[in-house]
């Protein structure tokens, strides 16, 4: 695990000090090692800030130039089967046994695109062809690692995080609006936008091009390839469903999480994993353990706040499986003393508040591992989120009605406020069908009423994934530009609402909130994370699956829960799905009140421009009142308020 950055398209005496500033922004991200490349005549330069993973000796050292010269790379990232690539390779003298190196020797023999697609990672790579004179970024095909591209006053900038771009005096740094908007609806910025204008992500499964010559162009336009496609695997998969029994489903999918699991426990470093007590952290750790001659360090962290604490739960999971386990509770003031730290965390705008913990979580784990792994990701790929329930059961039983009388049960809902709905569930949990038993239910009532009034069941899916429902409201000349989620001829073509669902999580909720949250928290303390789930075989073989096997008699990620239960009991896992996060609508009401009066100061909103006030305002003033839940939309404005007066 890494940080890379560099530039294409100018020809100066101080590239390496140009270069190296941009690597020193990024010294977190590989606190072990650092190195610079350049080629003055060509414009170019690579840079690289190492954590040491596989290869620990000098012979791993970046940017590394293959053999016979011709190639150059910086590589974040991790190639899980890369000694299966170097059977395959021809023979040659190997310098050391780091996956870069074999990367590079895959590029030499087989070309670029054959080479990603021959690899089993996650990775963000630049390689320099020196013959060709010719750039490539590429991505690894479901986002774990990040990368940042895009020309500033003429230069092609690129890096792991934004911050790497800005050490450049070519970065302009311009808001882009549009970008804000879209910041507000999902609190994220979703590929391909960043929040600069002139500045793009690089989409999962993509790599680009540029030759030196288009450089000299200035700006010319970029247009990512595609070497894998999780639409082509979600329509293939559904077009040729998995044929065997129950049992043959599950021994099935034991073995390919085995494969993956086996694959990225490799490390010349300590290792270990998050546990959370629940389904998908559990079965990773539970496939970890078969496979280790020593008992694998899982960590957790703890709310004493109630609705909000599974740490009890991954005591249980650690004891039965016998793992050395690490647990925190954490105080209201340590989780809050972590708010400052946000801004230069995540480097652009991001409101999952989930961020917190999860930071805490990877800076327990750092203190005794350097790499952890990570359950993310079986909620996608096997059915896990209450909306995928939540969607079909809505439109199923309201959709008939008219649009008007939906609207008119939607105000029942919010006549009272989510912390009344949430002391009325709890008298009558006990007498609710598991799965109308949730965690905050008052919360979830709210939302409901939000996308009552819809017109068909996938705008209760744009709905229930949307914060601010109306944001060009609220940011001053901000449009919505398209993304995946508004733009159909996107969409997987697959048989029915909840796999597309599924497939739209995968293509932008997953890579644009939950990887992104994990990287810059985990990186953040200089921790490598591994997302096991993620292995694209994984994914091609869950999206082969029927429904059935995935959502069976209300129950969510049925087939996953099967192979748990192979190693777990089952009394141990069933519970409410509970959501990885704090307190912060109390928080707001609260401690944090100061800190957000003075971000949400209506003088200050007005001043910056950015924002509509008295639209924000009326929420904040609400949310104070204790009549109604603004939290999520709030967080987003506070997050980009923090950001805005850090880096503006």
């Amino acid at each position: 695990m890494c940080g890379i950055t560099g530039f294409l398209g100018t020809s100066s005496s101080g590239s390496a000090v140009v270069a190296d500033r941009m690597a020193s922004a990024l010294y977190h991200r590989g606190p072990d090692d650092s190195g610079v490349w350049v080629d003055e005549p060509a414009g170019v330069a690579l840079a690289h800030r190492r954590l040491s993973i596989l290869d620990l000796s000098p012979a791993g050292h970046q940017p590394m130039v293959s053999p016979s010269g011709r190639y150059v790379i910086v590589f974040n990232g991790e190639i899980y089967n890369h000694l299966e690539l170097r059977e395959a390779l021809p023979d040659g003298k190997w310098r050391g046994h780091s996956d870069t190196e074999t990367l590079l020797a895959a590029f030499e023999c087989w070309g670029v695109e054959a080479s990603l697609k021959k690899s089993v990672g996650m990775f963000a790579i630049a390689l320099w062809d020196r013959e060709s004179r010719t750039l490539t970024l590429g991505r690894d095909r479901l986002g774990e690692k990040p990368l940042y591209y895009g020309w500033q006053n003429g230069v092609l900038l690129f890096g792991s995080e934004l911050k790497a771009l800005r050490a450049h005096p070519a970065f302009q740094g311009v808001i882009n609006r549009d970008a804000l908007t879209l910041f507000l609806r999902h609190n994220y910025v979703p590929v391909p936008y960043s929040i600069y204008r002139g500045i793009n992500k690089l989409p999962p499964g993509t790599f680009l091009q540029v030759n030196a010559s288009a450089a000299l162009a200035s700006s010319s336009v970029i247009h990512p390839v595609s070497y894998w496609s999780a639409r082509e695997v979600a329509e293939i998969g559904q077009a040729n469903l998995f044929r065997g029994s129950d049992n043959d489903a599950c021994e099935a999918l034991e073995a390919v999480l085995g494969q993956s699991i086996r694959g990225q426990m490799l490390a010349d470093v300590p290792l270990g994993a998050f546990l959370s007590g629940g389904i998908d952290s559990s079965t990773v750790v539970a496939l970890m353990q078969t496979q280790s001659k020593r008992p694998v360090k899982t960590f957790t962290i703890g709310f004493n706040e109630a609705g909000y604490n599974e740490a009890e739960h991954a005591h249980a999971v650690a004891r039965h499986l016998g793992t050395e386990h690490t647990e925190l509770y954490v105080k209201p003031e340590e989780a809050q003393a972590v708010i400052p730290l946000l801004s230069g965390l995540y480097d652009e705008p991001f409101a999952d508040s989930s961020q917190i913990p999860t930071y805490l979580v990877s800076r327990l784990a750092r203190e005794h591992v350097t790499v952890s792994l990570s359950g993310d990701g079986g909620d996608e790929l096997f059915g896990g989120y209450n909306r995928y329930f939540w969607a079909q059961n809505i439109w199923r039983r309201l959709g008939w009605l008219p649009q008007s009388l939906r609207a008119a049960v939607a105000g029942v809902l919010t006549t009272l406020p989510p912390t009344t709905w949430n002391s009325v569930f709890r008298k009558f949990e006990r007498m609710l069908p598991a799965n109308l038993r949730y965690a905050n239910p008052g919360d979830k009532l709210h939302k409901l009423a939000e996308i009552l009034a819809v017109r068909n069941p996938e705008e209760i899916y744009w709905g229930l994934v949307s914060h601010w429902k109306q944001p060009t409201q609220i940011v001053k000349y901000g449009t919505e530009p398209p993304t995946v989620l508004t733009d159909a001829s996107q969409w997987a073509n697959v048989p029915d609402l909840t796999h597309r669902m599924m497939y739209l999580d995968t293509v932008s909720y997953l890579p644009d909130d939950i990887l992104t949250k994990v990287d810059r928290a985990a990186m953040g303390v200089s921790l490598e994370t591994r997302v096991p789930l993620l292995d694209h075989r994984v994914l091609e073989f869950a999206w082969a699956l029927p429904l059935t096997m995935k959502l069976r008699d209300g129950q969510s990620k049925w087939l996953l829960r099967q192979v748990l239960y192979r190693h777990v009991p089952q009394e141990m896992i069933e519970r409410p799905k509970m959501g990885f996060g704090i307190p912060l609508d109390v928080w707001l009401r609260g401690p944090l009140r100061s800190w957000a009066e003075e971000l949400l100061n209506a003088s200050s909103l007005e001043t910056s421009g950015y924002f509509r006030a008295s639209l924000i305002r009326d929420k904040w003033d609400e949310h104070l009142s204790g009549r109604r839940n603004w939290s999520y939309y709030l967080w987003d404005i506070l997050m980009f308020e923090a950001w805005r007066r850090q880096w503006h």
